[in-house]
Protein backbone atom coordinates (compact mmCIF):
# COMPACT_ATOMS: atom_id res chain seq x y z
CA UNK A 1 0.00 0.00 0.00
CA UNK A 2 1.14 3.46 -0.84
CA UNK A 3 2.16 6.44 1.70
CA UNK A 4 1.31 9.74 1.33
CA UNK A 5 4.05 12.06 0.91
CA UNK A 6 5.70 13.65 3.76
CA UNK A 7 5.62 17.29 4.36
CA UNK A 8 8.89 18.77 5.65
CA UNK A 9 8.40 20.68 8.61
CA UNK A 10 10.63 23.62 9.38
CA UNK A 11 11.98 25.02 12.83
CA UNK A 12 10.67 28.25 13.19
CA UNK A 13 14.23 28.96 15.18
CA UNK A 14 16.80 28.18 12.53
CA UNK A 15 16.28 30.52 9.93
CA UNK A 16 19.31 29.39 7.98
CA UNK A 17 18.05 26.13 8.08
CA UNK A 18 17.72 24.67 4.06
CA UNK A 19 14.79 23.93 2.10
CA UNK A 20 14.28 20.55 0.77
CA UNK A 21 15.12 20.24 -2.80
CA UNK A 22 12.15 21.71 -5.02
CA UNK A 23 11.41 18.16 -6.58
CA UNK A 24 10.08 16.88 -3.14
CA UNK A 25 7.00 18.85 -3.96
CA UNK A 26 3.75 17.32 -4.07
CA UNK A 27 2.03 17.12 -6.87
CA UNK A 28 -1.36 17.87 -5.12
CA UNK A 29 -2.25 20.50 -4.02
CA UNK A 30 0.83 21.42 -6.67
CA UNK A 31 4.04 22.71 -5.45
CA UNK A 32 3.31 22.11 -1.52
CA UNK A 33 6.99 21.53 -0.24
CA UNK A 34 7.03 22.19 3.55
CA UNK A 35 5.21 24.35 6.34
CA UNK A 36 6.07 25.99 9.29
CA UNK A 37 9.16 28.19 9.36
CA UNK A 38 9.19 31.78 9.48
CA UNK A 39 9.58 34.94 7.46
CA UNK A 40 13.13 36.13 8.22
CA UNK A 41 14.78 38.03 5.57
CA UNK A 42 17.44 35.56 5.46
CA UNK A 43 14.90 32.50 5.05
CA UNK A 44 13.15 34.37 2.69
CA UNK A 45 15.97 35.21 0.31
CA UNK A 46 16.69 31.67 0.55
CA UNK A 47 13.45 30.48 -0.72
CA UNK A 48 13.42 32.62 -3.43
CA UNK A 49 16.78 31.69 -4.81
CA UNK A 50 15.84 28.17 -4.62
CA UNK A 51 12.41 28.53 -6.73
CA UNK A 52 10.30 28.80 -3.45
CA UNK A 53 7.66 31.04 -1.97
CA UNK A 54 5.27 31.70 0.82
CA UNK A 55 1.88 31.67 0.21
CA UNK A 56 -0.56 31.54 3.10
CA UNK A 57 -3.71 32.91 4.70
CA UNK A 58 -4.66 34.28 8.02
CA UNK A 59 -4.23 31.94 10.81
CA UNK A 60 -2.73 29.18 8.86
CA UNK A 61 1.01 28.34 9.55
CA UNK A 62 3.41 29.09 6.84
CA UNK A 63 3.61 26.87 3.81
CA UNK A 64 6.06 27.02 1.53
CA UNK A 65 5.07 26.26 -2.23
CA UNK A 66 7.57 25.54 -5.63
CA UNK A 67 4.79 24.55 -8.03
CA UNK A 68 5.30 22.47 -11.27
CA UNK A 69 4.63 23.78 -14.58
CA UNK A 70 5.50 27.82 -13.69
CA UNK A 71 4.40 30.52 -15.02
CA UNK A 72 6.64 32.88 -16.02
CA UNK A 73 6.69 36.01 -18.67
CA UNK A 74 9.76 37.04 -20.40
CA UNK A 75 9.69 40.82 -20.59
CA UNK A 76 10.00 41.14 -24.38
CA UNK A 77 7.47 38.93 -24.54
CA UNK A 78 4.86 40.48 -22.86
CA UNK A 79 1.12 41.11 -24.73
CA UNK A 80 0.53 45.19 -25.05
CA UNK A 81 -3.00 45.75 -26.25
CA UNK A 82 -3.45 48.91 -28.24
CA UNK A 83 -5.90 49.88 -25.43
CA UNK A 84 -3.44 49.74 -23.07
CA UNK A 85 -1.03 51.65 -25.05
CA UNK A 86 -2.98 54.08 -25.54
CA UNK A 87 -3.56 54.51 -21.77
CA UNK A 88 0.62 54.52 -21.31
CA UNK A 89 0.48 57.49 -23.48
CA UNK A 90 -2.34 59.37 -23.33
CA UNK A 91 -3.56 59.09 -19.79
CA UNK A 92 -1.27 61.13 -17.62
CA UNK A 93 -0.48 58.92 -15.54
CA UNK A 94 3.08 58.62 -13.49
CA UNK A 95 4.94 55.93 -12.73
CA UNK A 96 7.66 55.29 -9.85
CA UNK A 97 9.83 52.47 -8.84
CA UNK A 98 10.07 52.33 -4.90
CA UNK A 99 9.01 55.76 -4.08
CA UNK A 100 6.29 54.37 -1.39
CA UNK A 101 6.84 50.29 -0.85
CA UNK A 102 4.72 50.05 2.12
CA UNK A 103 1.78 51.46 0.98
CA UNK A 104 2.10 49.71 -2.60
CA UNK A 105 1.99 46.64 -0.37
CA UNK A 106 -0.74 47.66 2.23
CA UNK A 107 -2.79 48.36 -1.34
CA UNK A 108 -2.73 45.06 -2.43
CA UNK A 109 -3.47 43.61 0.64
CA UNK A 110 -6.37 45.72 0.48
CA UNK A 111 -9.67 43.84 -0.02
CA UNK A 112 -11.30 43.11 -4.32
CA UNK A 113 -14.83 43.67 -5.25
CA UNK A 114 -14.69 39.89 -5.49
CA UNK A 115 -13.33 38.97 -2.00
CA UNK A 116 -12.90 40.22 1.44
CA UNK A 117 -9.70 37.95 1.83
CA UNK A 118 -6.07 38.56 1.55
CA UNK A 119 -2.66 36.03 1.99
CA UNK A 120 -0.82 39.36 2.41
CA UNK A 121 -0.98 39.40 6.29
CA UNK A 122 0.22 42.10 8.57
CA UNK A 123 3.42 39.23 9.44
CA UNK A 124 3.66 39.08 5.25
CA UNK A 125 3.82 43.12 5.24
CA UNK A 126 6.24 43.54 7.61
CA UNK A 127 8.51 40.88 6.15
CA UNK A 128 8.79 42.10 2.91
CA UNK A 129 9.55 45.56 3.92
CA UNK A 130 12.25 44.09 5.51
CA UNK A 131 13.42 43.22 2.14
CA UNK A 132 12.57 46.24 1.02
CA UNK A 133 15.11 47.66 3.10
CA UNK A 134 17.59 45.46 2.21
CA UNK A 135 16.98 46.23 -1.68
CA UNK A 136 15.69 42.60 -2.20
CA UNK A 137 11.99 43.81 -2.58
CA UNK A 138 11.00 46.07 -4.96
CA UNK A 139 7.51 48.23 -5.83
CA UNK A 140 6.33 49.88 -8.63
CA UNK A 141 3.61 52.65 -8.33
CA UNK A 142 1.20 54.38 -10.39
CA UNK A 143 -0.30 57.23 -9.70
CA UNK A 144 -2.93 59.35 -11.20
CA UNK A 145 -2.66 63.38 -12.36
CA UNK A 146 -4.22 63.99 -8.53
CA UNK A 147 -0.92 62.33 -7.56
CA UNK A 148 -3.52 59.83 -6.18
CA UNK A 149 -2.19 55.96 -5.98
CA UNK A 150 -3.89 53.81 -8.45
CA UNK A 151 -2.13 50.76 -9.26
CA UNK A 152 0.88 48.97 -8.49
CA UNK A 153 2.71 45.62 -7.76
CA UNK A 154 5.74 44.32 -5.49
CA UNK A 155 8.10 41.18 -6.22
CA UNK A 156 11.36 39.94 -4.89
CA UNK A 157 14.82 40.07 -6.81
CA UNK A 158 16.66 37.13 -6.89
CA UNK A 159 19.96 37.24 -9.75
CA UNK A 160 18.45 37.83 -12.93
CA UNK A 161 14.76 37.12 -12.27
CA UNK A 162 11.94 39.01 -10.37
CA UNK A 163 9.40 37.19 -8.70
CA UNK A 164 6.20 38.72 -8.76
CA UNK A 165 4.31 38.66 -5.47
CA UNK A 166 0.69 40.55 -5.53
CA UNK A 167 -0.62 43.18 -8.18
CA UNK A 168 -3.55 45.79 -7.52
CA UNK A 169 -5.29 48.34 -9.46
CA UNK A 170 -8.07 51.28 -8.33
CA UNK A 171 -8.68 52.35 -12.22
CA UNK A 172 -8.79 50.74 -14.97
CA UNK A 173 -5.59 49.26 -16.67
CA UNK A 174 -3.37 50.34 -14.06
CA UNK A 175 -2.24 47.15 -12.36
CA UNK A 176 -1.13 46.11 -16.19
CA UNK A 177 0.04 49.78 -16.58
CA UNK A 178 3.13 48.40 -13.67
CA UNK A 179 3.52 45.73 -15.24
CA UNK A 180 4.04 47.29 -19.10
CA UNK A 181 6.45 49.06 -16.85
CA UNK A 182 8.69 46.94 -15.24
CA UNK A 183 8.85 44.55 -17.90
CA UNK A 184 10.31 47.34 -19.95
CA UNK A 185 12.63 48.56 -17.51
CA UNK A 186 13.75 44.80 -17.37
CA UNK A 187 14.13 43.87 -20.72
CA UNK A 188 16.52 47.37 -20.59
CA UNK A 189 18.10 46.46 -17.85
CA UNK A 190 19.18 42.75 -18.63
CA UNK A 191 16.87 40.61 -16.43
CA UNK A 192 16.06 37.37 -17.63
CA UNK A 193 12.59 37.26 -16.81
CA UNK A 194 9.39 38.31 -14.57
CA UNK A 195 8.40 35.19 -12.30
CA UNK A 196 4.33 34.72 -12.03
CA UNK A 197 4.45 31.99 -9.85
CA UNK A 198 1.05 30.53 -10.82
CA UNK A 199 -0.66 31.17 -13.92
CA UNK A 200 -4.34 32.44 -14.73
CA UNK A 201 -6.03 33.98 -17.16
CA UNK A 202 -5.37 37.13 -16.89
CA UNK A 203 -1.43 36.26 -16.72
CA UNK A 204 -2.03 34.14 -19.66
CA UNK A 205 -3.39 37.39 -21.54
CA UNK A 206 -0.48 39.63 -20.81
CA UNK A 207 1.92 36.50 -22.34
CA UNK A 208 2.72 34.56 -19.44
CA UNK A 209 3.37 30.86 -20.28
CA UNK A 210 4.04 27.79 -18.21
CA UNK A 211 7.33 26.03 -17.86
CA UNK A 212 8.48 23.21 -16.09
CA UNK A 213 9.59 23.34 -13.24
CA UNK A 214 12.93 22.28 -13.60
CA UNK A 215 13.45 24.82 -16.16
CA UNK A 216 12.80 27.62 -14.15
CA UNK A 217 15.14 26.29 -11.49
CA UNK A 218 17.76 26.27 -14.03
CA UNK A 219 17.55 29.58 -15.54
CA UNK A 220 16.89 30.81 -11.97
CA UNK A 221 20.30 29.55 -11.54
CA UNK A 222 22.03 30.99 -14.26
CA UNK A 223 20.55 33.91 -14.86
CA UNK A 224 22.79 36.93 -14.85
CA UNK A 225 22.99 40.04 -12.81
CA UNK A 226 21.19 42.36 -14.57
CA UNK A 227 23.46 46.17 -15.55
CA UNK A 228 24.02 48.61 -12.95
CA UNK A 229 20.71 50.36 -12.01
CA UNK A 230 18.83 52.31 -9.94
CA UNK A 231 15.49 51.44 -8.99
CA UNK A 232 14.95 54.68 -6.94
CA UNK A 233 15.24 56.37 -10.58
CA UNK A 234 11.65 57.87 -11.94
CA UNK A 235 10.95 57.67 -15.24
CA UNK A 236 8.33 58.41 -17.92
CA UNK A 237 7.23 55.35 -19.92
CA UNK A 238 8.94 55.64 -23.06
CA UNK A 239 8.04 52.61 -25.13
CA UNK A 240 9.89 53.82 -28.10
CA UNK A 241 12.75 51.70 -28.20
CA UNK A 242 11.00 48.91 -27.07
CA UNK A 243 8.24 48.65 -30.02
CA UNK A 244 10.34 46.47 -32.21
CA UNK A 245 10.79 44.05 -29.60
CA UNK A 246 7.27 43.25 -27.57
CA UNK A 247 3.90 41.66 -28.82
CA UNK A 248 1.47 44.11 -29.94
CA UNK A 249 -1.87 42.46 -29.38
Amino acid sequence: MSSEPSLTILDPNASDEPFPPVEFAWDEPNGLLAVSGDLSPQRLINAYQSGIFPWFNENEPIYWWSPDPRAVLYPQAMHISRSLRKVARNKGYRISFDENFAETVSACAAPRSYSHDTWITAGMHKAYCQLHKLGVAHSVEVRNSQNELVGGLYGVVSRGVFSGESMFSREADTSKLALLALAAHMDAWGYTLIDCQIMNDHLKSLGAVGIARESYIKQLKHSRYPKPHRWQLIEELDLSHWNQRTNLS
